[in-house]
């Protein structure tokens, strides 16, 4: 075994020098021919998809122009309307004298003087009614007297009428009445401010008739409210 060591029988180095590079060259020329011999093979590879795939479809083309209007009709020329009362546009070839109407000078029973002969569409026989006279004033409220208004003085007195209940029972006293005077110095309306009831009534009755002068103011005739009184007393 020792001896193999010593001299061996394979001895490194014995191959030529010219085999490592003739070696590599054949490695080469066989990986050049796996990756070149595939490349040349165009016709198998698959055709790549058209570019026009990324192209946009064509814009639609215009409309088409509008056909020329065709001629406007010419406007119509409105038909003039003939009225018999408008005035003529030309002067007449002949005038012709008028012929007065028959019964026109005459006049008409029960017409107007300067009306139209044969009337007015919704005119009135007779003519126009007369306006209705203005609603009179309403009467003035009364005055009461005192400071400017001065009492009316009486014209006429009508003594009251004693009650006989009133004598029998011995009921004598002042009966205070308000009044109402008018425009004319009557008395309107009384009423009893301080009573006594036994001679209330005849003290109205009495008062009622009794009449004064008219009471002015501005110068025209006025009504006015005044106190009055009207004494009861028996006799010794």
């Amino acid at each position: 075994m020792f001896g193999d060591v010593v001299d061996p029988s394979i001895k490194v180095g014995s191959q030529k020098w010219y085999t490592v590079p003739l070696s590599i060259i054949a490695h080469v020329v066989l990986f050049g021919a796996v990756i070149i011999i595939p490349l040349m093979a165009t016709d198998v590879l698959p055709t790549p998809p058209s570019m026009m795939a990324f192209v946009g479809a064509p814009p639609t083309p215009p409309p088409p122009p509008p056909p020329p209007p065709s001629a406007a009709p010419p406007p119509k020329t409105p038909t003039p309307i003939a009225n018999p009362n408008a005035a003529p546009i030309e002067a007449p070839k002949q005038i012709i004298p008028e012929t007065p109407s028959v019964g026109v000078s005459e006049g008409v029973p029960g017409g107007v003087e300067g009306g139209v002969p044969g009337g007015v569409m919704g005119g009135v026989v007779g003519g126009l009614p007369e306006a209705p006279p203005p609603p009179p004033p309403p009467p003035q409220a009364p005055v009461r007297v005192g400071g400017a208004i001065k009492q009316p003085t009486k014209l006429k007195n009508v003594p009251p009428v004693y009650p006989p209940i009133a004598q029998s029972a011995r009921v004598q006293g002042v009966v205070i009445i308000e009044a109402t005077i008018g425009a004319d110095g009557k008395v309107k309306d009384a009423k009893v401010l301080r009573s006594i009831p036994l001679l209330d009534q005849a003290a109205l009755d009495a008062v009622k008739q009794w009449e004064f002068t008219p009471t002015t103011m501005n110068g025209q005739a006025v009504p006015v409210v005044m106190t009055v009184t009207v004494n009861f007393t028996l006799g010794g």
